[in-house]
């Protein structure tokens, strides 16, 4: 067995539409052999049982408490937004203030379960700071960081809508200790895995592990493009010592893949 802390992006499995789902979700996890989980708690898309406008006060800890029941930590959360017009919800200033408390609640709900990190999509962050959406962009992202700073939450970013020096540029332009990024390898193929990770690496605290094969475009780990060998050492070189939580939004076989990827990766 390797030391990787290996996890579950759940929602390949359920995005906790209801308690009964949910636990399903996490018990079979559980039995896998999985030792974390990287919930969704949002009702963006449907809805969320650990959404914050729901799930509130005591009900916080008790599923806290449900999920550590099933020998499970939790690395984190996902509060994907979309906006009028294309995923992410940053980017269009129509109806962006909503996301943003949105947002906002979303990583206090985080906190009080006792694990900060919420990641999400953003929206494509321009190169160019010229660019008409990019005050639009960076003007959301930094109500959302310094919202986390001040109740001891941590956002990400997931990487794979730009390029990755574009990404840090945003980051350090935005300058808050809250603003960190999510590392998602199958993302960055089309810019570079490695490289991504050297650039990125001083703001990288919670990575997906998923795959892409050149042909089938499956994501199961160890089967497609990503060159884990050379990523995972990389990701040590720098001290990333966070989750890697296994996920495949392909609705094929996920069981069997989330087995065969924590399987490839228990060896490192």
């Amino acid at each position: 067995m390797g030391s990787l802390k290996i996890g579950v992006a759940l929602w390949s499995l359920s995005a906790g539409a209801t308690e009964e789902e949910l636990l399903n979700a996490l018990q079979t996890v559980a039995e896998l052999g999985f030792k974390g989980v990287q919930l969704w708690n949002v009702a963006s898309y449907g809805p969320c049982v650990l959404d914050p406008d729901v799930c509130q006060g005591a009900q916080r800890t008790e599923w806290r408490r449900r999920v550590e029941s099933f020998g499970l930590a939790i690395s984190g959360f996902c509060a994907q937004m979309s906006g009028p017009t294309r995923f992410g919800g940053f980017d269009e200033a129509e109806g962006i203030e909503e996301r943003i408390e949105k947002t906002k609640r979303c990583i206090e709900l985080a906190v009080d379960m006792g694990s900060p990190i919420v990641t999400t999509h953003p929206g494509v962050i321009p190169e160019d700071k010229n660019d008409p959406i990019y005050p639009i962009i960076r003007g959301a992202i930094e109500q959302i960081a310094r919202h986390a700073e001040k109740v001891g939450g941590i956002f990400c970013i997931e990487t794979g809508m730009e390029p990755a020096p574009a990404l840090r540029k945003f980051i350090e332009d935005i300058g808050s200790p809250a603003l960190k990024v999510n590392y998602d390898p199958a993302n960055m193929l089309w810019y570079g895995v490695l490289e991504g990770v050297k650039e990125l690496a001083p703001y990288i605290v919670h990575t997906h592990a998923k795959d892409q094969h050149p042909e089938t475009r499956k994501p199961t780990v160890g089967q497609g493009a990503v060159p884990w060998d050379e990523y995972i050492a990389l990701l040590k070189s720098v001290g990333y010592d966070g989750w890697y939580a296994v996920e495949d939004e392909s609705g094929q076989d996920v069981v069997e893949s989330l087995r065969q990827g924590l399987q490839f990766l228990s060896k490192y």
